[in-house]
């Protein structure tokens, strides 16, 4: 009995006839404990699940890095050390799972590796519920572990940018505290949220993955394909996204701190002209004129300056040191009773440019009772609260204000208008002196009970969760910003959001035969209000938004609330034969309130799976190069509400209008309704293979996927008689074809170093098939059949027109320095029908390569991003100059008579046509380094610590890239132009030291 257990862990004494002396004495103790080894040597085999040796296995003792590796025929020889309390050999290798064998007093070891079938039989998160990887049928990814450590990040969605393949992490802005936007397998719809749904702990999420601490995460899959969404129903068209947080577990109780910070910097600078440059610049926008300036700047204010030599760096001036830091604090622990989970921090982020910031704290507290051996009961509570506030300075004035501008006034505040007398262009400073407030807690409260009826297999849940979400959002602006009445903005808003799920599942084996149902009824409803109030006219600037009713001019107020309700049903059935055949069939119907009287409120949302575990069949029982083959199909519907409450309804508006000399208050139709309108429809069809090979050294997954999006929202034309020149209609459709593939190998793996790569990679073909039903392009829409969304329709530039060529016959009104457009329709003359589709802001592929090594505790994880085929407008090439008036970046350049440019227009060129300047932004990113070092067992067990490990990150280190600017991922610049901030932000690079420690 005893020989037969330690067989089954895969560890068999030379002679198991022969125990140790000390065992037999003892033969309750465990193997190889009774006496410390001699000085002297360890010899054994390691041999696999056939018998046959193993090379290349490491071997080493535990908690050192003395260690060796086995030969060709899976033999090894290690020497130890006398007076070694209880040494233990660890012994690994790539497919097969980890021994670890006390020695005692035994020097001779046969070792019997067991296959590694972690991998399948891993139990990953699917939609409510669990299983093994091995019975997965649709397309869910786990996302790695070591993706949500030790990076520098204010959200889990920037850590998953080029990590998974077919989940694109739209970045937009790097302003701190800015929500990425995530698509899934690609833009699906034109006027709907193209974002995924988000599951935490089983239940909706109604906040953000801003508010989420990325140390409280256990485990996040991205569910793709219809198999797997489709029980989501109308929630699960654009992929579901879901994250389990960490629960406590038996055991002493663990106290774990996890903290980095350092600085941030800004990426791909864009550098105004200087001074001499400027004044040169000018001296060229007059000769391009035709004009002889009369004083050598456009300004008398920047003359000054320019004689007395005085000049301003704005970009030096808006800039701050930036920095980031996070600080993590988490207790668990608990006993087969009552288990827990405690966790606190603090996240700060210091933006590059001043007046940016963001901070974070966060509290949640999750508890598991076994309340009887039939009743299992739990809580989880979260609460965040995160502030972005603070006047802004501005990138886009600083960019193009005069290095000869003032910055302050004599008195020493901020001049509101740098270049006196021009009143266009105000101080990018100015939005330090407002007040801005902007604030956003999340108070989130979930509990289940868990019930084993007595049906044996038959379980039933009750989940709920109820949020509360409170937003406030202040402004004001006085006298130092240039406004002398004043000017004051208050925004309340509140979001409350209950869920409640009861869930019945039968869980069961008869013989090789697994049968798993699951079957859902739910209701979910989501309220917000808000009210927004702005006043003016105040007679000083001490109370601000504080005091709205000091204001004299008559103030403005708003109000607006909405309520939407989803009633669900939803019934899965899984079933598998002997793990080789699969079989998933789901169903969901969603009744939702946001549907007009003449729609069918209620959508049925099929899908079907198929899988084939080939690498279990008889005939590759002997095979030892092929260890996982996998195949899957799955076809199903899901759908999207594409709109929002009341757009069902004509709506209305208020007016004011004179009556009997009296001003009264009437309502006029503002928006015409569609009580037809419903669900936007994604129907699509996944095929993949999961294959390991050489005892699963190499790892992967191919899927190809094909899904059309039907009865999308779109604003269709009306004859205007109606009084309205559009109604909202569901007539596009939208289709995607894709391809991904991931794949992991083991490069190296001896005693003392490893290598391990992991990459991916998607490519997603998006084509609009249909708009209005009529076959015609919608070209004011940028809708094009047969090509992709966001696509870009404009000229051809050919180069820059040159004096002494003619332009009278194909441009008439160009002049020397204007930009030279192609005669595509070769009609003689540039027009609006030379405009062609020239691509789209999609990708055609993106993917990325992780390389980790370790050698002994050092490890070095290193992650290189790309994304190609990217087209987008470059706003940094549109500089129109203003009459001269205005800085340019030196990387841009200009057309002189001299350097005679084919690139860059003149500085006289007004861009009458609009054109936006396509520019490929396809780049290649050293996205993240991170070097970490973890201090060995045996100094952590003298210190009495659980472990120990610091570590050194980076992000966003270098960038390849054609695209001039800022950035080829980020929006173009900060600001509006009038000095009081934006919403985009430069990208930034981090650099962070980190601590992780743990006390048991």
């Amino acid at each position: 009995m005893q020989a037969k257990h330690l067989l089954l862990c895969g560890v068999l004494p030379l002679a198991v006839a022969q125990a140790p002396a000390s065992w037999a004495a003892n033969p309750t103790a465990p193997y190889g404990l009774a006496a410390p080894a001699a000085d002297g040597t360890i010899t054994g085999t390691v041999l696999d699940e056939k018998g046959a040796g193993l090379p290349g296995v490491t071997v080493v003792l535990k908690g050192t890095t003395t260690g060796t590796s086995t030969d060709a025929n899976g033999g090894f020889t290690l020497q130890i050390t006398a007076g070694a309390s209880a040494p233990t050999l660890v012994i690994s290798y790539v497919g097969y799972v980890k021994q670890e064998i006390a020695v005692g007093s035994q020097s001779t070891f046969t070792v019997r590796l067991a296959p590694d079938t972690q991998a399948l039989n891993e139990v990953v998160v699917v939609g409510y519920g669990t299983q093994k990887r091995s019975d997965v049928t649709g397309s869910v990814v786990s996302v790695r572990q070591d993706r949500l450590e030790k990076i520098p990040v204010s959200n889990v969605a920037q850590a998953l940018a080029g990590a998974v393949a077919g989940v694109d992490v739209l970045t937009g802005s790097a302003v701190p505290g800015a929500q990425p936007r995530i698509q899934i397998r690609g833009a699906r719809s034109i006027s709907a949220s193209t974002d995924p749904y988000l599951v935490v702990d089983g239940l909706p999420f109604p906040g953000t993955l801003n508010d989420i601490n990325t140390n409280d995460i256990a485990s996040i899959e991205v569910l793709k394909d219809a198999s797997s969404t489709a029980i989501y129903g109308t929630r699960g068209s654009n992929g579901v996204i879901l994250i389990t947080t960490k629960r406590g577990k038996t055991g002493t109780p663990e106290v774990r701190y996890n903290g980095y910070g350092g600085p941030e910097y800004l990426v791909n600078k864009l550098h105004p002209l200087d001074g001499p440059a400027y004044a040169q610049k000018y001296l060229d926008f007059a000769a391009q004129r035709g004009f002889t300036p009369t004083q050598p700047l456009p300004n008398s204010s920047e003359v000054v300056n320019l004689q007395a030599g005085k000049t301003v760096d704005w970009m030096k001036e808006i800039g701050q040191q930036g920095s980031i830091q996070d600080h993590n604090v988490s207790m668990s622990g608990g006993n087969d009773n009552v288990k827990y989970f405690v966790s606190g921090e603090f996240f700060n982020q210091r933006g590059v440019l001043k007046g940016f910031q963001f901070r974070r704290y966060s509290l949640r507290s999750n508890i598991d009772a076994n309340i009887k051996p039939w009743l299992r009961i739990g809580t989880s509570s979260f609460f965040s609260t995160s502030n972005d506030g603070g006047g802004r300075a501005d990138l886009t004035l600083a960019q193009i204000a005069s290095p000869y501008g003032n910055l302050t006034n004599p008195d020493g505040t901020y001049a509101i208008y740098p270049q006196l007398p021009e009143l266009l262009l105000k101080n990018p400073m100015l939005g330090l002196t407002t007040k801005r407030e902007n604030r956003v807690n999340q108070l989130v409260g979930t509990g289940y009970a868990e019930v084993d009826l007595p049906v044996e297999g038959l379980r039933y849940r009750l989940n709920g969760t109820y949020a509360y979400r409170p937003y406030r959002s202040a402004y004001y602006e006085g006298r130092a910003f240039g406004n002398l009445n004043g000017y004051a903005q208050l925004t309340n808003d509140e979001r409350m959001n209950y869920t409640l799920e009861n869930i019945l599942s039968y869980n069961r084996n008869f013989g090789k035969h697994h049968v798993d149902v699951t079957a859902l009824y739910s209701a979910q409803q989501n309220t917000y209000y808000t009210t927004t109030e702005n006043a003016s006219g105040f007679i000083n600037d001490n109370i601000g938004y504080n005091g709205l009713g000091g204001g004299s001019l008559t103030p403005t107020i708003g109000s607006y609330s909405e309520r939407r309700g989803l009633l669900s049903q939803m019934l899965r059935f899984n079933y598998n034969y002997d793990s080789r055949y699969l079989f998933t069939a789901t169903a969901r119907r969603d009744g939702s309130s946001v549907f007009g009287a003449n729609a069918d409120k209620y959508g049925v949302f099929p899908s079907v799976a198929l899988g084939w575990n080939v690498a279990n069949e008889a005939f590759l029982k002997d095979n030892s190069i092929l260890n996982v083959l996998k195949l899957r199909f799955s076809y199903g519907t899901t759908g999207n509400e594409a709109i929002n409450p009341y757009q069902t309804i004509t709506g209305l508006a208020q007016l004011q209008y004179a009556y009997a000399g009296v001003t009264a208050v009437g309502l006029r139709a503002n928006s015409i309704g569609n009580s037809s309108l419903t669900w936007e429809h994604t129907t699509s069809a996944n095929y993949a293979v999961d294959f390991g090979v050489l005892k699963n050294r190499i790892t992967g997954t191919v899927e190809y996927y094909d899904a059309k999006t039907s009865n999308l929202l779109l604003a269709r034309q009306i004859p205007i008689i109606t009084g309205y020149n559009s109604i909202l209609d569901n007539v596009g459709s939208v289709r995607n074809q894709g391809i991904e593939a991931t794949l992991t190998t083991a490069n190296v793996q001896t005693p003392n170093f490893t290598w391990e790569t992991s990459l991916n990679f998607s490519a997603v073909r998006n084509r609009v098939t249909q708009i209005f039903g009529t076959g015609a392009d919608d070209i004011g829409s940028n809708l094009f059949i047969g090509k992709p969304l966001y696509g870009i329709y404009t000229y051809v530039k050919t180069g820059v027109w040159q004096q002494g060529e003619d332009v009278s016959k194909t441009d008439p009104g160009a002049k020397p320095g204007d930009l030279k457009f192609a005669d595509i329709n070769g009609d003689g003359k540039i027009d609006s029908n030379d405009r062609q589709y020239q691509g789209t802001a999609l990708p055609d592929w993106q993917g990325g390569i992780t390389n980790t090594l370790t050698y002994k505790g050092l490890s070095l994880r290193v992650f290189l991003q790309t994304v190609q085929g990217v087209l987008r407008n470059n706003g940094n090439l549109n500089f129109v100059d203003l009459g001269g008036r205005v800085n340019l970046p030196q990387e841009i350049g200009y057309w002189t008579p001299q350097n005679l440019s084919q690139d860059r227009p003149g500085l006289n060129f007004t861009n009458p046509r609009g054109y936006g300047y396509p520019s490929d932004a396809s780049f290649t990113r050293l996205k993240d380094v991170t070097l970490s070092y973890s201090v060995p067992a045996t100094l952590t067990e003298k210190w009495h610590l659980g472990n120990l490990s610091v570590y050194v990150s980076g992000r966003n280190l270098y960038t390849w890239t054609k695209w001039v600017g800022w950035d080829p991922e980020q929006g173009y610049t900060v600001g509006n132009g009038t000095g009081n901030g934006g919403t985009n932000f430069p990208n930034v690079r981090s650099i962070v030291g980190g601590l992780s420690v743990s006390l048991r």
